[in-house]
């Protein structure tokens, strides 16, 4: 028999009786328990409630009931105080921090596992999922409102008062703003000019980052001259922010001008494929200028643009057929397309999404007929990819069978290799060559045992040489148990920064090598012959007594090639920019490496956007041997590191609007330091451009932000100096 909420009474209550089906009929009996519909407020109960049952007992549904659910307040703990909050919780009552509510949810987990250790209670319970509304059902009884205002004028108890129509639109306003939005004032609009004030309001409109939300006043600005916008480029992406995309004679006009409007560049072409942007329509035309971009800039975004398919309104979309028809046309793109689309297959929520992108380049590159992509023809293109995943589930294996050896690092290695050359010796000759999934452009031939070695660490990298058809060898580091789709992302926009820098001829000799996600929980890296900076001071005492022995010159600076140290000089500024920008945090010794050329480079990117594990972070991530290397904070060494760092913080602003835009895309992404709050970690990256400030204002604020790093890794002690003098320790 089913009831109406309606007819429900202040004192309706249910009451359940648990049963046990295998024993016969009337020995089952396990216990009963009653519960009210209505607390004491009269507002219907909601969410999850826990019920101790009466053991033995059938639930008894009388007004003064012997088998109520509730525990009595006496023998209520700290348990039944936190199931009351996460009850509240899971109803939206307590805001939602996502970093903060995994670190409260595993500290109750300990809680409650100590608590039943102890107590060992023989009480059973029942757990019961009332359904909520988007409002509080408040019991009343029809005709005359009962709930006098006396008791409340008698006591100081707060009322709280329910507005349905909070955060709704005012429809006097959104009348107001139908009437000065009319398409009828199409006419008079379209030889609208702005005055000297609008215009320059305007203009700073336009100079607003992608991150910033219009005012009503702007969008209704932006509006009002969309006609004589037309001409600027940079004014497309804000004027479509400003559409009611629910008023179809609206959206229609702005599509009919967005196809007019002067054509605009592929970064705000990044912006219209946001979650921001929902019309299928803008994000066709999207892609219709990504269309321009050549192979080189498509595959610096092709980790975003993969990304991007989960904003898409279909699963076939005018992105994901793009993607797959560049990809016929390069190996490269393909390879790496298909990594992207396979690593998101584990996400529940988008795998059948990403699927289907892979079936459309599967079926697509099948119909490749011979010489579409070089010499081979589809079939062997696309066969040639798969057996990169095999080759990927065969190092797997490796990797759990040497790590179930006994003994240490040394052991490990000699497993490694006897299987290599025993067992698994068809994997060092392959029957035919396979694209090497980090650099498909190179064909491998199979693993060189005796040179493939494994890292002394908890996961036990391997450190695999592959031979290559041209006869030569590359190296490379493969990883099981560890998510290295942060780390593919950090060193993508190291790439980037990169290519912007030399793209206004300035070349900080970075190292962005090569990172690829394989799995949620295993990729591979390319090896660069390197030493940590942690074992140069153990081994050589100083950075530069290491460079002595590669580069040695009398007649240079500190006795090293001025080239050399030029080379130290400018990857440093670098790398204190770009870690600067991204938040890269958890920096030590061993985490920044030296190359014998000079060149040093970060590795492992388990912390960005700011966070980081050790308190009180610098803001520049520089460590005293670095400018000791560098002749100390007098030296004009130091000075030429400063002034190459101020240059490359202003080049790379001037592509902030770019670099926020591939990092929106990522808002869905699993990447843990985006997924925990993709808003807020927007946000911070913004903060770091200081769009505030102009070109000269930028270089005294970095120059203060090194001299204040700097200033903590010597002698003069201040608090905060002295915590962050601590951070390298």
């Amino acid at each position: 028999m089913s009831t109406k909420y309606r007819d429900l009474t202040a004192n309706s209550q249910l009451a359940f009786t648990v049963w046990d089906v295998s024993c016969g009929k009337g020995e089952g009996l396990i216990g009963g328990a009653t519960i009210h519909l209505f607390n004491m407020k009269k507002q219907l109960k909601t969410g999850k409630h826990k019920l101790r049952l009466w053991s033995g007992k059938e639930a008894d549904g009388s007004i003064n009931t012997t088998t109520p659910g509730k525990v009595p307040k006496e023998e209520r703990g700290e348990l039944e105080r936190l199931e009351k909050l996460v009850n509240k919780y899971e109803r939206g009552q307590i805001q939602r921090v996502d970093w903060l509510d995994r670190l409260a949810f595993k500290a109750m987990e300990k809680i409650k596992e100590s608590e039943n250790s102890q107590n060992g209670s023989s009480h059973l319970y029942l757990v019961i999922d009332f359904c909520s509304f988007e409002h509080r059902v408040v019991f009343q009884e029809s005709g005359a409102n009962f709930l006098l205002p006396s008791p409340i004028a008698s006591t100081n108890e707060l009322v709280t008062v329910y507005d349905p129509e909070v955060g709704k639109i005012n429809p006097s306003e959104h009348k107001q703003l139908k009437l000065a939005r009319s398409l009828n004032r199409g006419i008079i609009d379209r030889d609208l000019k702005p005055s000297s004030t609008e215009r320059k309001s305007i203009q700073r409109i336009l100079k607003y980052p992608p991150t910033i939300n219009l005012s009503g006043d702007e969008r209704q600005l932006l509006w009002k001259f969309r006609f004589s916008l037309m001409s600027e480029k940079r004014a497309l992406t804000k004027f479509l922010r400003c559409v009611e995309w629910s008023d179809v004679q609206e959206a229609k006009q702005a599509l009919e001008l967005m196809h007019k409007w002067e054509s605009i560049d592929l970064c705000d072409a990044l912006e219209l494929l946001s979650p921001v942007f929902e019309s299928e329509e803008v994000r066709a035309y999207a892609v219709s200028v990504l269309e321009r971009a050549d192979d080189e800039e498509l595959q610096c975004y092709l980790l975003q643009l993969v990304q991007a398919l989960r904003f898409e309104r279909s699963d076939k979309s005018r992105l994901s057929h793009f993607l797959v028809q560049r990809s016929l046309r390069n190996v490269e793109l393909a390879s790496f397309l298909r990594w992207f689309v396979a690593v998101e297959l584990h996400d529940p929520a988008y795998a059948k999404r990403f699927y289907c992108t892979y079936e459309i380049l599967e079926e697509s590159m099948l119909k490749l007929g011979a010489g579409a992509s070089g010499d081979e023809d589809g079939f062997k293109l696309w066969q040639s990819l798969v057996r990169q995943t095999e080759l990927t589930a065969q190092l797997c294996s490796i990797m759990r069978d040497v790590r179930n050896v006994r003994g240490g690092t040394q052991k490990k290695i000699e497993k490694l290799r006897h299987l290599l050359s025993g067992l698994l010796s068809e994997l060092t000759y392959f029957d035919e060559p396979i694209r090497s999934p980090l650099a498909p452009d190179l064909l491998i031939t199979g693993i060189i045992p005796s040179e493939s070695s494994i890292f002394k660490s908890a996961l036990h990298p391997l450190r695999l040489a592959f031979r290559t058809a041209n006869g030569g060898c590359c190296k490379i580091i493969f990883k099981k148990g560890d998510d290295l789709r942060q780390d593919q992302l950090v060193v993508q926009m190291v790439s980037l920064m990169d290519r912007l820098l030399k793209l206004e001829n300035l070349d900080l000799h970075l190292t962005p090598y090569r990172v690829l996600a394989t799995g949620h929980d295993e990729g591979m890296l390319e090896f660069i012959p390197s030493k940590p900076l942690a074992q140069i001071i153990s081994e050589h005492r100083s950075i530069v007594s290491y460079l002595q022995k590669f580069h040695p010159d009398e007649n240079g600076p500190f006795g090293i090639t001025s080239t050399c140290l030029e080379t130290f000089i400018k990857s440093c500024a670098g790398y204190s920019v770009i870690t600067y920008i991204l938040g890269i945090g958890d920096r030590h010794l061993d985490n920044l490496l030296l190359r014998d050329d000079g060149r040093l480079f970060h590795v492992d990117f388990g912390f960005i956007l700011g966070r980081d594990p050790k308190p009180f972070p610098p803001p520049m991530k520089l460590c005293k041997e670095m400018v000791e290397a560098m002749g100390g904070a007098e030296s004009q060494y130091y000075t030429r590191f400063k002034s190459y760092c101020c240059e490359a913080y202003n080049i790379l602003r001037k592509s902030s609007n770019l670099i926020l835009n591939l990092f929106h895309l990522m808002a869905g992404s699993n990447i843990p330091d985006i997924a925990s709050d993709p808003e807020k970690g927007i946000l911070k990256l913004q903060e770091k451009f200081r769009l505030d400030l102009d070109d000269e204002e930028c270089i005294h604020f970095f120059q203060d932000l090194i001299n204040e790093s700097v200033s903590a890794l010597f002698p003069q002690m201040v608090e905060t100096i002295h915590r962050w003098a601590q951070y390298w320790r």
